[in-house]
């Protein structure tokens, strides 16, 4: 996991505002998604400390469709005045731009304050498959093309892109089933109409527990403090496989250099406030914090490997 960045030398937020660096007035951040998601969930905690630690309101609103690029257009249309801000994922601003044109220039628009935060997902089974592990499952992959399918959140969802890269990388093939959602696609594993499916480890702990779902890999670099006790895709056999729910606060370009700072002065230090840790971690959520300056190199990394795979996967957006 990517180390947590504590963004030292930034002015106090508070500090900040009473110098005028910030606007004294309602703050909105775009959820580009809709409610009830990890996205939305990650604005609202931010939100309402943010709005406790800057002393005005923050409220968020939810602008989802076209796999999360109506928010984001709406976003980066907005005044770069530190009023209308994003909370954004990778499979919005790292795999959307390479499926299909966008109203706005991806790499242009946006200002990146802080990499809040990072998800790790589950890949889980129907239990009527008969593989106990990943190495199994692979091995009747491979005897089978095409003999399992796969739901997702949609096209061109990180669920879907983490299985593009587990097929390029096991050399298997399976039918791919999209949803609208990853809620949607995790019922319809447990309901048997497909037999392998990525899920978010906060969703799908209860189906672990039931018995309703079997885990055979976490996506992330580390096992999941939460499911410490189920390895790796890494380790159970993909050397190098990594894939993640990434979120980050963004704001239009031009958004003037102070503004910026004390955003993301405000949300690292949300994110370390006791509470907040707490109620993400509980929810399988691990804490990033990387500001500014770590977000160039951040964004074009992701860019870059998303982009990969989707040419190589010769994968279209419908």
């Amino acid at each position: 996991m990517r180390r947590r960045t504590l963004l030292a030398g930034l002015a106090l937020p508070a500090v900040a505002r009473a110098q005028g660096a910030y606007p004294d007035r309602l703050v909105t951040i775009v959820n580009p998604w809709p409610a009830g998601g990890s996205s939305d969930g990650v604005a609202r905690i931010l939100a309402q400390r943010m709005a406790m630690d800057l002393g005005q309101p923050f409220v968020v609103e939810n602008r989802p469709g076209a796999t999360g690029t109506l928010g984001h257009n709406y976003v980066a249309r907005a005044r770069p005045d530190g009023a209308t801000l994003l909370v954004g994922t990778n499979s919005t601003y790292a795999i959307a731009p390479h499926l299909s044109a966008l109203p706005y220039d991806n790499a242009a628009a946006f200002t990146g304050i802080s990499l809040l935060a990072s998800s790790p997902q589950i890949l889980c089974l129907h239990p009527a498959v008969p593989a106990r592990n990943l190495g199994e499952f692979l091995a009747l992959a491979r005897a089978r093309p095409g003999g399992f399918s796969f739901g997702t959140s949609g096209i061109g969802g990180t669920s879907h892109l983490a299985t593009e890269m587990l097929m390029a990388m096991a050399d298997i093939s399976m039918l791919h089933v999209p949803y609208r959602g990853g809620g949607p696609a995790a019922q319809a594993l447990l309901a048997g109409e497909t037999q392998v499916t990525f899920i978010d480890l906060i969703t799908a702990l209860p189906f672990l527990a039931s018995g309703q779902a079997r885990p055979i890999g976490t996506s992330t670099a580390r096992r999941a403090a939460l499911a410490p006790e189920v390895p790796t895709i890494a380790e159970a056999g993909l050397p190098g496989f990594e894939s993640s729910t990434d979120f980050a606060m963004l704001a239009p370009a031009g958004t003037p250099e102070p503004i910026i700072r004390v955003l993301a002065s405000a949300s690292a230090a949300a994110l370390r406030a006791p509470e907040v840790a707490a109620r993400l971690e509980a929810a399988g959520i691990a804490i990033l914090a990387e500001g500014p300056a770590e977000w160039p190199g951040y964004f074009s990394r992701e860019v870059a490997k998303w982009g990969g795979i989707i040419q190589a996967r010769n994968i279209r957006a419908p």
